[in-house]
């Protein structure tokens, strides 16, 4: 491969939005404008549907100043996608239409901003175009609130995730012992097979403010010692908080959350009910008690007004990198984040990692970092997530409501 590679570049988002993903695609649209061996930007709408479909935006045509607001606006500003490809190996259809659209537009640098699903993708695209010879070098720009990929110390989105629902736990709490009265309240957090973000919970509880107990998917659940955990906190203090993952699930593996009843929809598969409104449910006809659900929802995934200032910084870095890396010659890798802690000071190394170590594996919460009744974490994971939460972002207002990006997205 030659170490001088001149063509045009696409940038595509994939997957659930955060609140710094496009910070990340500030990082790689300015990085690529400026870049000398990058002669067009494009890019794609809704992801890799977006090439597949031939929706290309030509961000050389965006204003320079517009594009700064995309540091502190959230969600997917190009649009995002869930579209699984099939491996080029059994099917190489989709393939066959992407490298038609990199003549086309003569990519030579694709850059995808994804969690699991998205390194999967990159991975097999970047393998694809290895195996007929067409030189494109392809990176992939980490992302998910679920802080779920392999090989990265944590992901862009999940920082600032974990500001806010740290900072909405203590503010839940606050209100759940105003009366006086007895009260059990349950919050419902994201996260299906890895407990990060409901582990989080946990800071609100350190700072004096928080859940009394947290329950993860790493952790088979038993509806009888929660019971029992809920009796003896309600007991004593007449007031209980609870935070759960959504994916917390029985030891036969089956979520807590699916229905149990003969409920069923037009196709006739069961009902889903929420599994904070679920546990309510019980938990009052266990004790008898006020209970309330709340499920955070979408509410946190996109709280760019609570960003984590470390965390806009780093999404930003993670996409110049890519940029940088793919010029200098990489092919094949996703930046990753390496934590540094020197004389008590965190620092971020950015290295990159191989698609294929990467792509379709799940980092789950360390054992040792729940606590023994596993219905909590300890220190070790304060210590973890502490400095990942630092720093305020001024963001931009008019008339005291955020100021996002307008693009203006000229189809090429």
């Amino acid at each position: 491969m030659s170490e001088k590679l001149i063509g045009s570049c696409i940038f595509g988002q994939s997957g659930g939005p955060t609140s710094v993903i496009n910070a990340s695609a500030y990082g790689v649209i300015r990085a690529a404008l400026d870049a000398e061996e990058i002669t067009k930007v494009y890019g794609a709408a809704h992801g890799i549907q977006g090439v597949l479909n031939d929706q290309l935006y030509v961000m050389d045509e965006e204003d320079p100043e517009e594009l700064r607001y995309l540091l502190h606006t959230p969600s997917s500003e190009l649009g995002s996608c869930r579209y699984k490809m099939a491996d080029p190996e059994k099917d190489d259809t989709d393939y066959k239409r992407i490298l038609e659209i990199f003549k086309k537009y003569n990519v030579r640098y694709f850059f995808y901003n994804g969690g699991n699903d998205s390194m999967d993708t990159c991975n097999k695209i970047s393998r694809y175009m290895a195996s007929v010879n067409y030189e494109c070098r392809v990176m992939g720009v980490p992302k998910t609130i679920d802080n779920d990929l392999f090989g990265t110390d944590h992901c862009p989105g999940f920082s600032s995730a974990a500001k806010y629902i740290a900072t909405s736990c203590m503010e839940i709490n606050k209100d759940a012992r105003v009366y006086d009265n007895g009260m059990i309240v349950i919050v419902e957090i994201m996260g299906r097979h890895a407990g990060w973000l409901a582990a989080s919970a946990a800071l609100a509880t350190a700072y004096g403010s928080g859940p009394d107990l947290i329950y993860l998917p790493e952790c088979d659940f038993d509806m009888d010692k929660f019971l029992a955990d809920v009796d003896a906190l309600y007991e004593k203090n007449g007031k209980v908080f609870v935070a759960v993952s959504e994916g917390i699930h029985y030891a036969d593996g089956s979520f807590v959350s699916e229905a149990k009843t003969s409920a069923t929809d037009g196709f006739g598969h069961a009902q889903l009910g929420g599994l904070a409104a679920m546990l309510a449910e019980v938990v009052k006809n266990h004790t008898g008690a006020k209970v309330r659900g709340i499920e955070l929802s979408l509410l946190q995934r996109c709280g760019a007004h609570l960003a984590s200032g470390r965390d806009v910084e780093e999404a930003c870095n993670a996409g110049k990198i890519a940029v940088e890396k793919a010029i200098a010659g990489s092919t094949g890798y996703m930046v990753a984040f390496e934590r540094e802690i020197n004389d008590g000071a965190y620092r971020c190394n950015y290295t990159l990692l191989p698609l294929s170590s990467v792509a379709n594996y799940e980092k789950k919460v360390p054992m040792e970092w729940i606590n023994a009744d596993q219905n909590g974490l300890n220190v070790d994971f304060i210590n973890y997530v502490l400095p990942l939460i630092q720093g305020e972002v001024d963001i931009p207002k008019v008339d005291g409501l955020p100021r996002y990006a307008k693009l203006k997205k000229v189809l090429a």
